[in-house]
């Protein structure tokens, strides 16, 4: 009983993080799949030419690598958290940029119940299906 009222605020603080962490990947997560291209994992390994600036091109890309580490973080959360756990980790990596990540992407990506959902996903936006 001691250790409940110690922490009462934390705990209270935790059950809220996790409720908004909760209503915030019911909303995001779809509308970023939405977003993805159809071919998106075909040609994920491209590289993408950037005729940018180049404090533009750092700018967008630290703010890309600031998203992907906040969804996987967010992701592994959920793993324990109510939430879409698995399919946020896959965004978050999705969106930073690292050696190996098309090899983590491949691993995550080529299970079949992983497949059915983006693809479940795409159609409730009324997008087409993925391009594997």
């Amino acid at each position: 009983m001691d250790f409940l009222d110690r922490y009462s605020l934390l705990i209270e603080l935790l059950g809220l993080l996790s409720m908004l962490t909760f209503i915030g990947s019911l909303i995001a997560i779809p509308w970023i799949i939405g977003l993805l291209p159809v071919d998106y994992f075909i040609h994920h390994r491209r590289l993408v030419e950037r005729r940018q600036h180049p404090v533009l091109a750092k700018l967008i890309f630290s703010v890309r690598n600031i998203f992907g580490v906040l969804f996987l973080l967010a992701g592994l959360l959920m793993l324990v958290l109510p939430g879409q756990g698995f399919i946020t980790i896959l965004i978050g990596i999705s969106f930073m940029d690292f050696p190996g990540k098309s090899r983590i992407i491949d691993f995550l990506v080529c299970r079949p119940r992983v497949i059915r959902l983006l693809n479940w996903i795409r159609r409730k936006e009324k997008k087409p299906p993925f391009e594997f």
